[in-house]
Parts: C-alpha cells; structure tokens; sequence
C-alpha cells in the first residue's frame, strides 16, 4: 500500500453509469470529510466535468483523462492515488493492462468483476507481483459477490456462536430482488460465453467451483442447474446465474482466511420459490428467464433503471448452515436499495473506504474483498450503506 499520494482513491470510469452512481455516492456521503482526497478519471474531459456538475461535486474535483488501451496514461492516473476504484468492464476486454499497472506500483485496486476465468488468469499472472509491491487487489466488491461472501462468513460466525462449530454445508438462497439484469453483468456474462466459444480449454475452467482457488480442490459441489425441492427449506428452488461466480468467490474466501468453514465446505446458490404447486410453476419461470439470459437480446453496458426504481428497489438473501445433526443456523442478509447499481455503488465505496482507514494492515496479494476485511466490512456496511445483516429464528 501506497503511504502518501497525491489522491486517495481514483473512480475510474466515471462517466459510466455505475461509474458516476460511485462518484455520486462520494460527493454526497463524503463531501464534509476533508481527510478523504479523490478524483474521477475517464476517456473525456467534458463528459467527466458534466459529470461533476450533475453529481454536485465540488468545481474544484479533479479531473483526470485516462484510456483503458494506453498503457502510460493509465500509470499516470495510478502515479496520482493509493487507490483506484475500477468500473470499466468487462474486465477481460478493458482492465488487464489497469491491474498489471497497479500490481507493478503497490497500488490498491478494487472492482466489481463477475469473471471468474479472468480473475483465475490475473491471479496467476500477477498475485506474486503484487505481493512484492505491497498492492491489495480485491475483485467482486458489488453485488457480485459481496453480499453472499460476507452472507456465509457471517451465517459461519453465527453457527460457530450457536451450534459450537461452523457448518460444512451451507445453503445461499435469494429470496426477493428486481427480475432485471445489469448491462454491466450481462456484458460480463457474453464476453465470458465468447472467451469460451474462441477457447475450448476456458470451458473446463468456466465450470469449476474451485477455480479461484489455486492448489485446492474441494468435494463435489451441487451443480445448481435444475429445478429442485429443497427439503431442507421445504420449498422449490431454481437457478440463479450470479451463482458461477460467488460460489467460486466463496470458495476462495475460505482458502484465504485459512479454512475455517472446512477443507469439505459444499456450498450452492439458488433462488427460493415456494412449496407445492405454486411454488414449483414459479421456478420454472425463474428457469425460463435464466435461460433466456443466453440470448443474444440483452441491455447494453451504461444502461440501467431509473432513480425511482433503484431508489425503491432492495433484495432479501437467505443462508442456512447445516450441522451433521440436523441443526440448522439461518441468517439473512439484505439491502435498502437495488442491488445492481445503487447498492453496488455503495459498497464498492465503502469497500475502499474500509480498505484505507480501518484495514490498513490488510497484507498485500489478491483478495475477496470479506477475507480481507471481515467484521469490519459488515459494520461499514452495516453503518453506511443500507445493509442488514441479521440471525433469523
């Protein structure tokens, strides 16, 4: 980590849309702290200065113009800050030559990427540099996959306090968010399907659950492509998409903090539909849209839903422990807001926020940004951006 520099933290990309909803964020829930100095960067000066007006930032916000394809003003930006906060995505088409910069410098870097083969590729090539230079890389800082990394290290926690040990099977289930989809994640999910279409070998890689953890394989984990009823929740569940990516996320986490869910931890996700008839006809709708996700109709990057719908948005996540008897621990995790851009844009703010002020000590490498941060990140969370995080019955 960077000591001293001329910014804190870079939003990088923040003419986009989730760019400018974390400059927002920054200009309306840290425009009195005078201890935090930060800058938006972005491809066009103007479109960065209609930015700073729209957002209401200060006159005075620096402005910085960057190009994801050139290599030295990319450094010039990172030569500025301790941190960049990255919302240029796809990762795999935009960010590589970004997170080899930051790695190289020691500067902290944090996105929300959703690619698990990409991140698979920077880790490989780039965790030891980084770890010499003293930069902390954290991945998936938004709704992929904050909510279901700390849902488990949190469900865990509670089932050690509990039932006197974690639990090795442990069940995320989403029961309510907006039916829609990011442009950002959808973009995400094509370039992956393309990556793999051009390159057989990344099938294999899009395929396991272990994929981010290097040197481990785990057991089998379910495969959470079909309609299933849950006994254990007594209701029908279907496939959630976003699950190729926190599972493997969650997966890693464990490795990280040194296992303590296990070296047998199961874990799937799946969205929770109901009992009986009702419930079973629900998930095959769920199934439909899922599947319909494949389709090359999609939003496009940059768009997203209006202010009242992300202002009247939230989602509700449900994580059960299983002990081998039988009991059962159940917390739920949630938020205030819609998940995929106006929450997204909070917690990958206070992700950085977390990382600078009440983290410092975190070692450099390539992290899950709830390895990395814990309890702490709950509680900013928790304080800040509109979380919740509670023990169920």
């Amino acid at each position: 980590m960077k000591s001293s520099s001329k910014f804190d933290i870079v939003v990088y990309g923040a003419t986009g849309f989730t760019g400018q909803l974390v400059a927002e964020y920054l200009a309306t829930h840290y425009r009195d702290d005078p201890q935090l100095k930060w800058a938006m960067a972005g491809r066009s000066l103007d479109k960065l200065a209609k930015v700073r007006d729209a957002i209401g930032a200060p006159a005075d916000l620096a402005l910085i113009t960057v190009d994801c394809t050139d290599v030295p003003s990319l450094r010039a930006m990172i030569d500025q800050t301790r941190l960049v906060i990255s919302t240029v995505g796809p990762y795999q088409l935009y960010g590589s030559d970004l997170l080899a910069a930051c790695a190289a410098t020691g500067t902290d870097y944090i996105d929300l990427c959703g690619e698990p083969v990409w991140m698979r590729q920077m880790i490989d090539r780039y965790e030891a540099e980084a770890k010499a230079s003293g930069a902390r890389i954290l991945f998936s800082c938004g709704f992929d996959s904050l909510p279901f990394e700390l849902g488990v290290f949190f469900c865990e926690e509670t089932a050690k306090k509990v039932l006197g040990a974690p639990g090795g099977r442990v069940k995320g289930r989403l029961r309510s968010m907006p039916e829609s989809i990011s442009g950002g994640t959808y973009a995400s999910i094509k370039a992956s399907f393309v990556a793999a279409t051009n390159d057989l070998s990344l099938v294999k890689m899009l395929k396991d659950p272990f994929v981010l953890t290097p040197g481990f394989q785990g057991p089998k984990q379910p495969p959470g492509n079909k309609l299933v009823f849950d006994h254990d929740l007594e209701s029908w569940t279907a496939p959630f998409p976003m699950s190729t990516i926190n599972t493997r996320n969650v997966h890693r986490s464990n490795m990280l903090m040194g296992f303590p869910y296990g070296r047998d931890f199961v874990y799937d996700e799946m969205v929770l539909t109901g009992p009986g008839e009702q419930g079973e006809a629900k998930a095959r709708l769920v199934m439909a849209a899922t599947n319909k996700m494949s389709g090359a109709e999609g939003p496009k990057p940059g768009e997203g839903p209006s202010k009242e719908e992300r202002d009247s948005g939230s989602y509700d996540l449900l994580f059960v422990a299983l002990a081998p008897d039988g009991k059962q621990v159940r917390v739920a995790v949630g938020g205030d807001c819609e998940p995929g851009y106006a929450s997204t844009a909070k917690m990958i703010t206070e992700c950085a926020v977390c990382l600078l002020r009440d983290a410092r000590e975190v070692p450099a490498g390539i992290w899950t940004p709830g390895a990395a941060m814990q309890d702490r990140l709950i509680t900013r969370l928790v304080d800040h951006a509109g979380m919740t995080f509670r023990v169920e019955p």
